[in-house]
């Protein structure tokens, strides 16, 4: 084979990769703008059906029910926070149509700080507002943290297999002490401060150290027990075990003046409101942001088993 026809097959395989390779580009490219395409489709049909039925329903009612979600685990961050919470309260409250508000809850629980602020809140707003009435509608679950917020309300209502209670605090923790010894681990830390390393996992429990956490746990019962018969006052029954921590289904709630009857959304709004027209006024993150949220959330319950522990209504 002679140089010339060397240097022609070598053009060719040249010609070959080159077009092989803008091939491949156009199709990164093609896949890019279909995922771009897609992805803004999804953005724009959840701003069209997401947020605009609300304010059609605003613009025409001459009276409204406003509705406040309280959904999920309740902490810093989260949609249940404190910080997402009270806007959407205080807008609620303002807006002159507002004939009553529901508070929809389904919760498990969470901080007692979040909780404590949001009931707060909903007292304050209600002493501004006293035309305004607030009533609590659990769906699925209203435990813990969750009844925390809701006896703020004027009256608590529950579907009968709904999950109402839960009236109790908890920190969670572990201890690892036999494994190390298993696998010849030693632990080594150092502090400044005779309780700085207080419930690490690593290290045999101290018993004062856990009469001092289980001191300040019972410090933080008795709160939210005097904050339930603050909200409920004599509506509660004489049970032993309404402070607990057991938990019981809306039917049986009933029964134990956890909650004042049965009934959903609509039939608050219905009659006891007076005003069907329900207009959600929840303040949201974007999509993306929640959807970040949701993964900092799973993430923040998975890991949440450190050495320092966090209390919990939940």
């Amino acid at each position: 084979m002679n140089e010339d026809n060397t240097q022609a097959i070598q053009a060719l395989k040249d010609v070959a990769l080159e077009s092989i390779k803008e091939q491949r580009r156009a199709r990164r490219w093609g896949i890019f703008f279909k995922l771009f395409f897609v992805a803004y489709l999804l953005i724009a049909l959840f701003a069209l059906f997401g947020m605009g039925e609300p304010d059609g329903k605003l613009a025409s009612a001459d009276k409204i029910t406003a509705v406040v979600d309280i959904n999920g685990v309740i902490m810093d961050g989260a949609a249940a926070s404190a910080e997402m919470v009270l806007p959407s309260l205080k807008d609620a409250f303002e807006n002159k149509k507002t004939k009553g508000i529901i508070l929809h809850i389904n919760s498990p629980g969470g901080s007692p700080v979040q909780a404590g602020l949001i009931n707060d809140e909903i007292r304050r707003l209600k002493a501004e507002h006293k035309d305004i009435p607030v009533y609590a509608v659990v769906s699925d679950m209203c435990a813990s943290g969750g009844y925390y917020i809701a006896v703020a309300a004027d009256e608590i209502y529950a579907d009968k297999a709904s999950i109402v209670g839960s009236i109790g605090v908890r920190m969670d923790n572990f201890g690892f002490t036999g494994l190390m010894e298993k696998l010849g681990v030693e632990r080594r830390l150092y502090t400044a401060g005779a309780n700085k390393g207080m419930l690490d996992p690593f290290l045999p429990e101290n018993p004062d150290q856990a009469a001092f956490v289980h001191k300040m746990l019972e410090t933080t019962h008795q709160q939210f027990i005097n904050v339930v018969k603050e909200g409920r006052g004599k509506r509660l029954q004489d049970n032993p075990d309404l402070f607990s921590g057991l938990f019981w289904t809306g039917e049986d709630a009933l029964t134990l003046g956890l909650i004042d009857g049965l009934g959903s959304d609509a039939f608050v709004a219905r009659d006891k409101i007076g005003a069907e027209d329900m207009v959600n006024f929840t303040t949201e993150k974007d999509l993306f942001q929640r959807l970040s949220d949701r993964v900092q959330t799973s993430l923040h319950l998975m890991l949440s088993d450190d050495s320092t522990p966090h209390t919990m209504l939940h």
